[in-house]
């Protein structure tokens, strides 16, 4: 039995194969090591794995994972694993690798992530080729859902947000400045703070304002990442990701307008990445 595993900073999607190519799968929080420790991953596994999984008859686990792209952060997550599936071999790659496994197969190719975070690639058909670093929430990850939802709160703690929408943030999440900043400071993970936001921008995408800082989040993104590829243009933009699926006609639109063909953009890359395996 193997068990491949997708994971972003927000949710991990699982899928088990057994022998006779049965497919489960089930979620669980992300574990981005840059957020939470082997313990801590642990302790959420423990929780959260279906108890009908038989661990002991895991023998490969792959677990392609944000913020997995530097080795003491790969043996972060790695640890845990071997702690949980001690019977298995286990592979932790990155997440960007696994999207461009799931987008492009075998084949060369522009792949990004559009999700919690934001990451872009060029992928020559087995790896990773070049990556310019989304440098995280604090400096980079344009066009993200953490890029666009401090956009939408610090519009809101200065009293910005237009047509209505101040008072149906307030009613919706009835949080004061002081309990902002204090999940921000003080709080573990609030890169997935600020992206819970996005969602309020996609509920109320009928107004411009939440459209206007999607498209800008977009543009952003295209200017500062994805334009700086060598003949950009010349590939197709494949994309996976929360962000990037819900406000996909925006996407396609800056896409077009920088000169790039759209091909897959889909939601999550575990179907896609489970059929890689299987045919590899």
């Amino acid at each position: 039995m193997i068990i491949i595993a997708d994971g972003g900073s927000t949710k991990t999607n699982w899928c088990q194969i057994d022998n006779a190519g049965t497919k489960i799968y089930f979620n669980t929080e992300g574990y981005n090591p840059y957020f939470i420790d082997t313990p801590g991953i642990v302790a959420s596994l423990e929780k959260s794995l279906p108890d009908t999984l038989p661990r002991a008859e895991v023998t490969e686990v792959y677990y392609y994972g944000a913020g997995c792209s530097v080795p003491e952060k790969v043996e972060i997550v790695e640890r845990a694993m071997r702690q949980v599936f001690t019977s298995s071999k286990v592979y932790v790659g990155h997440d960007l690798l696994a999207a461009a496994r799931a987008l492009l197969g075998r084949n060369m190719g522009f792949a990004a992530i559009l999700g919690t975070g934001t990451n872009t690639c060029l992928y020559n058909g087995k790896d990773v080729e070049l990556n310019i670093d989304s440098l995280g929430y604090f400096l980079g990850d344009e066009g993200s859902g953490s890029f666009i939802g401090k956009r939408l709160l610090r519009d809101f703690m200065r009293g910005y947000l237009p047509d209505g929408l101040q008072d149906a943030f307030k009613d919706q999440y009835g949080l004061t400045n002081e309990e902002i900043f204090d999940r921000l400071y003080n709080q573990p993970l609030p890169n997935r703070f600020l992206a819970s936001f996005s969602k309020f921008a996609y509920d109320h995408n009928n107004i411009s304002y939440c459209r206007e800082i999607v498209l800008d989040g977009f543009e952003t993104f295209f200017r500062n990442l994805v334009t700086h590829y060598p003949n950009f243009q010349n590939y197709s933009f494949n994309c996976v990701g929360s962000v990037g699926y819900n406000f996909r006609d925006v996407l396609e639109q800056v896409a077009k307008s920088h000169g790039m063909e759209v091909g897959k953009i889909i939601r999550s890359p575990i179907d896609d990445l489970v059929q890689y395996h299987i045919n590899g």
